[in-house]
Parts: structure tokens; C-alpha cells; sequence
């Protein structure tokens, strides 16, 4: 059974569902030159909130290779998660600058006005990998289903060749499945790595 938080920001509604610790296995299949890297790997994701107005992410993985033989840790990721509305004054930052007006509690009635014509609310991802890469995320999430894309990715000099992403997160049967596509490494966007994954 699925329970929710009570004490959660009225923007963080939508995303309530994935707060946790999910844990699961998946599948990496994707082109490099004249070579397919396929496997296995082991996969930790968690959503946790603070009290501000989005959810904190963090994400590891281990490959096991096709015989569970082999252990190579994978990148990690972390960032936040929050739906795409308009910044006001009643708003921190950026930097450490603190609001310019007063804070007002915002209601259902407020995240209900972001809500778009498909019946979802428009989404932010922002993640930062070990590695040196940044990606910003916009999409959508509706219900139990989520469908984000690359806006923008920023690779450190020393970075390996990452054009783009998208990814697709939903709730089935009590999983959370999600599916990674990406064009890097001279390979246009295809599909690259998918898992099923248990809340623990």
C-alpha cells in the first residue's frame, strides 16, 4: 500500500508517490562504435523532501555484467526534482538572496493553476553526475507516469561525448519502472538502460 507524506509543500503534491527508497535491477544495452555494451546492473534511488517546495534525488548503480561476475560501480547522480512554475518574490534566491516579499503559504489552488491542458503538471529535473555532467530536465508528470527530456547539458572539459537524454519514470503495480534513452558517444538518442524497482 502506498502511503503519503501529510506534511508535504502543496507543490510537491503531484510528486508525492516517489518519495522513498526504491531498489531493483536493470538492463543496460547501448552501440559504441562497433561494440554493444550489454548487462546487468544493481540500482538505489531515492526522493526525499526537506520541507522546501521540491523533492531531493540521489541515484547509484553497480554493473554485474551478463554472469553477475563482474561489480564496476556506475556513476552516480543527484539532484531535485520540482514542478516548473514562475519564481516570485515571496521566493529565496538566487544565490543565498532571500525573499523579496512575504512568504504566502501556497494552496491546491495554486498547483491546480500549473496544471496543463494533457491533465499534468510541467516538471523540472535538474541532475549532476560524478562525472562532470549536468542535465536539465523539462516534461511533464501526469499521475503515476513522468516524461522528461534534455533542455540543456553541460560536460566538463574532461567529460565523454553526451548530447542529449530522455527519460520515462511510472508507477505499476507497485514498482517504479523507468526507462533511460541517450545519444552520446557518437550514437544518436536510442534506448540505453531500463529498470524495475521495489520501494525498500
Amino acid at each position: 500500500m502506498l502511503e503519503l507524506p501529510t506534511d508535504l509543500p502543496a507543490d510537491l503534491a503531484p510528486l508525492a508517490w516517489l518519495i522513498g527508497v526504491w531498489e531493483g535491477t536493470g538492463v543496460i544495452d547501448y552501440p559504441v562504435g562497433d561494440e554493444r555494451l550489454q548487462g546487468e546492473f544493481t540500482h538505489r534511488v531515492s526522493f526525499s523532501h526537506d520541507g522546501g517546495p521540491f523533492l531531493n534525488y540521489a541515484a547509484t548503480a553497480t554493473f554485474t555484467g551478463d554472469d553477475h561476475a563482474v561489480s564496476v560501480p556506475l556513476v552516480a547522480e543527484s539532484g531535485f526534482w520540482r514542478l516548473s512554475r514562475p519564481a516570485t518574490d515571496a521566493d529565496a534566491g538566487p544565490g543565498l538572496l532571500p525573499p523579496l516579499g512575504d512568504a504566502a503559504a501556497r494552496d491546491v489552488d495554486d498547483v491546480e493553476a500549473l496544471r496543463a491542458a494533457s491533465g499534468g503538471f510541467p516538471l523540472e529535473v535538474s541532475i549532476a553526475h560524478a562525472d562532470g555532467m549536468l542535465e536539465l530536465y523539462l516534461g511533464e508528470i501526469n499521475g503515476p507516469r513522468i516524461d522528461i527530456g534534455t533542455d540543456a547539458v553541460v560536460r566538463a572539459a574532461g567529460a565523454k561525448d553526451y548530447a542529449g537524454a530522455s527519460r520515462m519514470y511510472g508507477l505499476v503495480d507497485g514498482h517504479l519502472l523507468w526507462a533511460w534513452d541517450i545519444a552520446a558517444l557518437g550514437t544518436p538518442l536510442r534506448s540505453h538502460a531500463s529498470a524495475r524497482l521495489a520501494r525498500v
